[in-house]
Parts: structure tokens; C-alpha cells; sequence
């Protein structure tokens, strides 16, 4: 485990950084919006194209696709039912409580995870290829079809696919790993200079949310179900799904611990970008990163 907690670590420092800086007011929630936008439309795509790019598409093809997507599609339309029918909110804020319920963090600590705890580190590559590929731009095309002046109709939402910057990054991405296609170095130097500012600014802004926002934890009734969908009934749906797939022995560890991973951070840039749920995906993310270790420790420890 001590790779998946030095992921933990890591995230939990550069956080700090960010709220270290709003406290020393280096920072305020003016700039917590500029790295975010940063964040959104520039080095997001650029990440999402290196890692698209260079990812191997092939390792989606198994049984631990339709694991990684059955159980994602059923903690977020629950997300999304109980958010639109028992919370009474809108379609945006509804969304992102569905990204908060089953969207995970299958880069920053999938990978070291799948490494380190499952022993191969393609494991990761069905969950965040799902997501990047399915669950960001249905979600994205949501999302922009409610902002304000957004044109009703299919073609405008097609149409807003290849507007939108994380979904042109993916769709870029994928491509070229189809294609089999080599960016020249002097293309992939500066995409990845850029597309390295991704991670840092979002946590750097998610610490700087935590100082000066609303304090975590006030809507605790909405963050108890977010948190309830993400650390236990993901995993045990996964579990369910790939037995019922005939997956044996690791092949079960292996989808509860994906399943088990925390809430994306990058779910808390779209917050902002969108103005939607923010205070409540924020919290689902730090509750979900702290919480998701002992999920990892107890799913690792009964089904190895």
C-alpha cells in the first residue's frame, strides 16, 4: 500500500499548498477561478490528449469494461435521481451529483493503486477510459446545453461537442492512439509542459475553495448519500457485476478496488466552470479521498 498512500499523500500536500496560499491571502477566490479556467481549457485537453495518445485502448476490451461502466452508470443515476427528485435540483447541479457518486480518480491514484495494490497498472485503463471517453462528454454536453443561451435541438448539442475543450482533448486523444499516429517531440514538449499544469491547478484551486469557501461539511445530509453512493455501493455494485460476469479470485479485487477509488478532482473544475454543485462536489472529493483508504485497505485485505 505504500504507493497508493503516497498518492494519497501527495494529493493531500499540493491541497494544503492551496490553502496555505489563500490563507497567507497570495491567493484569493479570484485566482481559485483563473486556475480553474486554466485548468478547463487549456491544460485539461492538452492531458487528456497525452494520455489518450498513449493509451492502450485495446486493454478496454474486457470483461472489466462493462464492470468499471455498469457500476458507474448505477451509483450516478441513483446520484442524479435522488438530486433531481428528493433534492429538487436542477439538471447541472444533478449531473455533477452523478459525477460525484461514480466518477473516479483513475489517473492521479488509480494508477499508483492498480500498480502497487493490484500488481499491474493497465487495470486502470478500462475505468478512465470509460469516463474519459462516454462519461465526459454525455456529461459535458448536459452541462453546456444549460448555460445561459445555449440552443435547444440535437444538432446545437453535437454541435457543442467540438465545442467544448475537454471533449475535443478526448476525441483528439483518441485518435491518435486509433490511428497509431507519433506526435513529433516538437509538438509533445510543450502539450506536455502544458498539459502538466492540469493536476496542480486544480488541487492548488480545490485548497484555495477549502479556505475561503463555505466550510466543508454543511450539507451534511447531500454529502452522507454522495459519500454512501461512492465509498460503498460502487464497490459492492462492482463486485455483484463481475460475479455475475463469471470474474473470479483477483479479478474481484480488482473491480472493487477501482470501484472504490475517490471522487475525481477534476469533477471540482467543472463545478466551478459550470457553477453547479460546487460546494457539495467539493466535499465530496476530500471526504472521498481520505474515506476511500480504508475501503481499499478492507476490500485488499478480504479479497485477496
Amino acid at each position: 500500500m505504500l504507493g497508493a498512500l503516497q498518492g494519497f499523500v501527495t494529493i493531500s500536500a499540493v491541497v494544503f499548498l492551496g490553502w496555505l496560499l489563500a490563507d497567507r491571502k497570495v491567493l484569493d477566490l479570484a485566482a481559485q477561478r483563473i486556475l480553474a479556467d486554466l485548468a478547463f481549457f487549456v491544460a485539461s485537453p492538452a492531458l487528456l490528449v497525452m494520455i489518450l495518445a498513449q493509451a492502450p485502448v485495446s486493454a478496454v476490451l474486457s470483461p472489466h469494461l462493462l464492470v468499471a461502466l455498469g457500476s458507474a452508470v448505477f451509483v450516478m443515476a441513483i446520484g442524479y435521481a435522488v438530486s433531481r427528485r428528493l433534492w429538487h435540483a436542477d439538471v447541472g447541479e444533478s449531473v455533477m451529483a452523478a459525477l460525484a457518486s461514480g466518477y473516479v480518480n483513475s489517473a492521479n491514484l488509480g494508477i499508483p493503486i492498480a500498480i502497487y495494490v493490484l500488481g499491474d497498472a493497465t487495470h486502470s485503463a478500462p475505468v478512465l477510459l470509460v469516463q474519459l471517453l462516454l462519461f465526459t462528454p454525455i456529461s459535458m454536453t448536459i452541462l453546456d446545453s444549460q448555460m445561459p443561451g445555449a440552443k435547444p435541438g440535437f444538432t446545437a448539442r453535437v454541435a457543442g461537442l467540438f465545442r467544448n475543450p475537454i471533449t475535443v482533448g478526448a476525441i483528439v486523444g483518441l485518435v491518435i492512439s486509433l490511428t497509431g499516429i507519433t506526435i513529433p517531440e516538437l509538438v509533445m514538449a510543450p502539450l506536455t509542459l502544458v498539459g502538466n499544469l492540469a493536476v496542480p491547478g486544480m488541487l492548488i484551486a480545490f485548497g484555495v475553495s477549502l479556505r475561503l469557501g463555505q466550510k466543508p461539511g454543511q450539507d451534511f445530509d447531500r454529502l452522507a448519500v454522495i459519500t454512501g453512493l461512492k465509498l460503498i455501493v460502487q464497490p459492492l455494485a462492482a463486485i455483484g457485476i463481475a460475479l455475475l460476469l463469471g470474474i473470479r479470485g483477483h479479478g474481484v479485487l480488482v473491480a472493487a478496488v477501482m470501484a472504490a477509488l475517490p471522487t475525481a478532482q477534476n469533477i471540482f473544475t467543472y463545478a466551478l466552470r459550470y457553477d453547479r454543485a460546487v460546494f457539495l462536489t467539493r466535499d465530496a472529493i476530500f471526504v472521498t479521498t481520505f474515506g476511500s483508504i480504508p475501503v481499499v485497505l478492507v476490500a485488499a485485505a478480504f479479497l485477496s
